[in-house]
């Protein structure tokens, strides 16, 4: 049922008109580190250590290839962006406006902005329905270390939670289970409740292409899914997502990049193992990931689906 449903529902069509575009974080190449470091273009940097932002990130230029699913034919020849490189080491320690130095995580994420500017962005991207793209591919020289939890990409309200996210490896208990666990090498989309709406192994030498559709008024989700140039499709049908807030409560900050938990530190009293955000055991090495095709779009017209084909909304 399930999967005729899908079938229905992602027939790729192409559509009259390209869906609105309302946030492009497709990093061009005339982007430069300097930006980065001032938060200048699409880009806010401020989630990270001590360093400047190019200390825990970067752009490839034409050095890697990024997702083909927006760059055609003509990828080899003239990609349409650089592919941004992110990760963390031990001095990937964030401090907040308050609460004190994360000494638990180890974090560097972009947030969709428009020159620093967040705040006046999130109603525009987060309101009535709109789809969040993005790409992800293993960084081999950098590795991730799977006895950890990632939450690599999510938007987080005020309260701290999330209306969904990306995750990967072993999630953080208290005490320390097994690890890793048997999916760890897996990406999880969870919804505001921490239920897995999707779940794909992270191979290596792989674009993995996603898009979250949101619907901020009834409160619904609804993933896509493929591979370096294969059109996106529809990976689950219309879930409700009624744990989160209505309105301005319930929008955040639009992330994307390497957040590493900790383990449980034994040393630790038993109030501050459960403190995750400030205990724990990290290894201090230098991690990362690959991002690429990162932009969010409504849906008056359809959802993107990847070289110029656009799909209907996923509605049931």
């Amino acid at each position: 049922m399930f999967s005729s449903l899908i079938s229905a529902l992602v027939l790729p069509v192409v559509l009259a008109a390209a869906t609105p575009l309302i946030w492009d974080g497709r990093a061009p190449f005339n982007l430069t580190d300097a930006d980065l470091d001032s938060s200048t273009g699409p880009f806010l940097t401020v989630v990270k250590g001590s360093g400047n932002a190019t200390h825990y990130s970067s752009l490839l230029g034409h050095s890697e290839l990024p997702t083909p699913l927006w760059n055609d034919d003509l990828l080899d020849l003239l990609p349409s962006e650089q592919v941004i490189s992110i990760t963390i080491d031990n001095s990937s320690i964030f401090v907040p406006g308050s609460g004190g130095p994360q000494f638990g995580f180890r974090r560097t994420e972009f947030i969709a902005a428009v020159n620093g500017d967040h705040d006046d962005l999130n109603p525009l991207i987060e309101n009535g329905t709109t789809v969040f793209h993005f790409s992800i591919k293993l960084d081999e020289r950098r590795p991730l270390n799977y006895t950890h939890e990632y939450q690599i990409v999510f938007i987080e309200p005020n309260d701290g939670t999330h209306v969904f996210e990306v995750q990967l490896g072993s999630p953080f208990t208290d005490p320390t289970g097994p690890i890793p666990t048997p999916d760890a090498h897996w990406f999880k989309v969870r919804d505001h409740a921490l239920n897995v709406l999707f779940e794909t192994p992270f191979t290596p030498d792989t674009w993995h292409n996603f898009a979250v559709q949101i619907d901020w008024v009834n409160r619904t989700l609804a993933v896509l899914y493929s591979k370096d140039g294969s059109l996106l499709q529809a990976v689950t049908e219309l879930e409700p997502n009624l744990s989160t807030s209505l309105g301005p409560d319930g929008q955040g900050d639009f992330h994307f990049g390497v957040l590493k938990l900790p383990l449980v530190n034994p040393a630790d009293s038993p109030a501050n193992q459960s403190d995750v955000v400030h205990f724990g055991i990290q290894e201090g090495t230098t991690e990362g990931l690959l991002y690429s095709g990162v932009f969010v779009e409504e849906i008056a017209r359809g959802i993107s689906a990847g070289r110029q084909v656009f799909i209907h909304p996923i509605t049931e």
